[in-house]
């Protein structure tokens, strides 16, 4: 276990610009804080690279990879919470080519809590996977990290540049493709929907994009019977998700 004392060490500076889309994207790797967090990492087929622990702490067990200790106003330097709970790891970007049966589509939910909330939704659904629209909030943002109270490792996930072009392939496969708009079907109405499908959640101001939902197969909304005008978005797709997984 090697000790850094120094803000300006190198490796520190590395550490903090994970912070930040840009300096994920050049390392290719993003930041998880706290023990929970640490422990489903090391858990998972992703690759723990390096484990940050605050002098003192006490470590996991059996780590194979590098341990730095810090001193307490290090770790907080590179930390994106103001209190940190002694300890974080690096960890190497994954992002899968198979999605599975059950997919939940993002296509520019921006707001980073609905993200990760959407994604932890998900996995106790049992969905298998979901494909993001790069409009979205960062998968690998801190909040969105938190907000998926370790999700983010039990889900296929993949970003795309043409969310069309990747539902209409879905489409061909025989994919049931769900909309969630408010001109739709009542969700409670809707038929035929295939064994495997793909639920498509909107941006949380505009909805789902005119080009995205020309692919779907399905176009659905949750009936308001109250005076609610609509639903959060990680809300309408946690009641949907649960829903098709019966």
């Amino acid at each position: 276990m090697e000790h850094i004392t120094s803000l300006k060490n190198p490796k520190v500076a590395a550490w903090k610009a994970l912070k930040d889309r840009k300096g994920r994207r050049e390392s290719g790797c993003f930041l998880v804080e706290g023990r929970k967090m640490v422990e489903e990492a090391l858990a998972s087929a992703f690759d723990v690279e390096t484990v940050l622990v605050q002098e003192g702490m006490e470590l996991p067990d059996g780590l194979t990879m590098p341990v730095y200790e810090l001193p307490e106003h290090v770790l907080a330097a590179v930390c994106d919470t103001k209190t940190p709970q002694g300890i974080a790891a690096v960890v190497r970007m994954k992002e899968q080519s198979a999605l599975g049966k059950h997919i939940v589509v993002l296509d520019g939910v921006q707001d980073p809590g609905n993200v990760g909330t959407i994604i932890r939704t998900a996995d106790a659904a049992g969905l298998d996977g979901v494909l993001l629209s790069n409009q979205c909030a960062d998968v690998f943002s801190p909040k969105v990290l938190r907000a998926t109270m370790g999700s983010i490792f039990r889900m296929n996930l993949r970003t795309t540049d043409d969310l069309p072009g990747e539902l209409t392939k879905l489409r061909e496969k025989g994919y049931s493709i769900l909309s969630s708009q408010l001109d739709g079907t009542p969700f409670y109405e809707r038929q035929g929907v295939a064994e495997r499908f793909a639920l498509i959640i909107g941006n949380e101001g505009n909805g789902v994009s005119e080009q995205v939902q020309q692919t779907a197969t399905h176009r659905v909304r949750l009936p308001m019977r109250g005076g609610a005008e609509s639903l959060n978005a990680a809300i309408a797709a946690a009641i949907m998700m649960y829903e098709l997984m019966r």
